[in-house]
């Protein structure tokens, strides 16, 4: 999953960008609303987390023309003020949940797999299943007929990308876009370490290769 931080504090930024990719996700960061907004406008986000504080376009502001277009990406607003009036105001603008400086990043952590998962309750199934494989994307766990398998968080983010195409080809493009963030800028046949070692893991005829084209997960 893709999340993009807008946090003008740079350390804390790049330590919650480091963290939130150790858990498995591709993570975005801009320091600028206006930046914030133009890159949450783009569609590509499961997830944001908004400071209120920024330059350029403050979060409240960012939150509301991102509903008034439309946008439903769930936010995680951060704020260093306190009090009711603040989450009253961050809320109303759209906000799905709120957190205020200085958090626990466990308890942040937290919140974000919270709002992933409603978000999945309300729409698709967080449970995909493709022949004898069954990937839970809220729990984040693995079963080979009926058997767990264990995953780390890079392995289970492109065995979940191609879950959720099963059947179809996936690219090599498809893959570093939702698995890597923007900033990547390494050898793209990364992905075929992973997928050798999906294969070792979940079984060699489970995901297959389509020469010039990318990787299909057999769905039956």
């Amino acid at each position: 999953m893709r999340l993009l931080i807008v946090e003008d504090e740079k350390r804390l930024a790049v330590s919650l960008a480091r963290g939130l990719t150790a858990e498995g996700f591709a993570v975005d960061v801009v320091h600028d609303g206006l930046e914030g907004l133009h890159r949450a406008g783009e569609g590509v986000y499961d997830l944001v987390v908004l400071d209120i504080m920024l330059p350029g376009m403050n979060g409240y502001r960012v939150c509301a023309a991102l509903r008034a277009a439309g946008n439903e990406v769930p936010i995680l607003m951060l704020t260093a003020k306190d009090g009711e009036y603040d989450e009253a105001e961050g809320l109303d603008t759209g906000a799905d949940d709120y957190l205020t400086k200085p958090f626990s990043y466990v308890v942040l952590v937290a919140r974000v797999k919270a709002l992933l998962r409603r978000r999945g309750a309300a729409g698709a199934s967080p449970v995909l299943r493709a022949g004898s494989l069954t990937v839970d994307t809220a729990a984040r766990r693995v079963f080979r007929e009926g058997t767990e398998v264990a995953l780390t968080a890079k392995e289970f983010a492109v065995l979940e990308q191609l879950a959720v195409r099963a059947g179809e080809v996936v690219g090599k493009p498809q893959i570093l876009e939702h698995v890597w963030d923007f900033a990547y800028d390494g050898d793209p046949n990364i992905i075929e370490v992973y997928i050798s070692a999906l294969r070792r893991k979940l079984g060699a005829a489970v995901i297959q290769t389509v020469r010039g084209a990318g990787y299909r997960l057999v769905a039956s």
